[in-house]
């Protein structure tokens, strides 16, 4: 053989959405750990929420020059 590699026969499944070629070394996701992908993430509000710009985080306050 004068340096050529033989093609390797990959693995193939399946799925909802077609047949999915499945790659030597990489494992598929489990729901188990899209799941916790999902509890990981920051929370989202449900509304948009109003700003916070009253008291310690009022910016504008910050602007104003001093009176004495």
């Amino acid at each position: 053989m004068n340096g050529e590699t033989l093609p390797i026969a990959l693995e193939a499944e399946v799925t909802p959405i077609g047949v999915q070629t499945l790659v030597i070394g990489v494992a598929p996701i489990s729901p188990a750990q899209r799941l916790a992908v999902l509890a990981d993430a920051p929370l989202q509000p449900r509304r948009p929420q109003r700003p916070a710009n009253h008291g310690l985080f009022d910016v504008n306050a910050r602007n104003q020059i001093e009176m004495f």
